[in-house]
């Protein structure tokens, strides 16, 4: 399987971070990852400072230089839902899964893995009829579920897996990103992760700290990759 889909537990947990740490990941281990944000909402283009590609292309050496927006499908400026900030726009039916489909499919021939991040959690609104967790099954694609690492996210992460369960989608693992206002404890951080793995039998990769620097993270957060994907000589 060269497809990967990063799916959060809610919007705001950290799946840019973990997708960014993903290319890093395949490109120091020497693969040819590719990035996809296949419905980008909350930025005026790919260009923008709160575009998902920007960060990623600012931050992953072998594609300085390169365009962002050869990695965006759909982009769409209110921070809603794709559908409904589609539709703010009159463009909610210019959203074809068909085209997403098939840029995943050429991407896959050339590129391997192909590196996906969805739009907030599983159950939101991707057209009309079709939610995100659709989208993972029609682009034929693992989850990797990012999740936030303190207060409210066994609810969240096991309410994720459980619906990904009921497709027939076991993902590959899930990690914890450090994305609030405020760092857990410890403590709180081993408590999540015994609950979620328990109750799921999925296993928690890890936690990604607060990183101050994207271009060079730390080895301990490839050390959290690594787990999901297996070893890695540059660790």
């Amino acid at each position: 399987m060269n497809r990967y889909f990063v799916v959060g537990t809610d919007t705001g947990v950290g799946k840019t971070v973990l997708s960014l740490l993903m290319m890093q990941f395949f490109y120091k281990r020497g693969d040819e990852p590719f990035y996809v944000k296949p419905l980008q909402t909350g930025c005026v283009d790919p260009y923008d400072t709160d575009s998902d590609a920007k960060l990623i292309y600012q931050n992953v050496v072998p594609l300085e230089g390169k365009d962002p927006a050869d990695s965006v499908i759909y982009c769409f400026t209110n921070p809603k839902a794709p559908y409904f900030s589609a539709r703010d726009e009159g463009k909610e039916a210019d959203i074809n899964i068909k085209i997403i489909q098939e840029f995943v499919d050429t991407k896959a021939r050339s590129f391997n893995p192909v590196i996906l991040e969805g739009a907030g959690g599983l159950f939101v609104p991707v057209d009309e009829t079709l939610l995100m967790i659709d989208l993972i099954e029609l682009t034929g694609s693992v989850p990797v579920v990012a999740a936030r690492a303190g207060l409210g996210t066994i609810n969240h992460t096991l309410l994720t897996l459980e619906a990904l369960k009921s497709r027939g989608m076991e993902p590959l693992g899930v990690v914890f990103v450090d994305s609030g206002e405020t760092t857990p404890s410890q403590a709180m951080i081993s408590e999540n992760m015994e609950a979620v793995e328990n109750l799921s039998g999925i296993s928690v990769a890890g936690v990604i700290n607060r990183i101050e620097d994207f271009s060079n993270p730390g080895r301990e957060c490839y050390q959290v990759i690594e787990r999901l994907f297996g070893p890695s000589s540059f660790i």
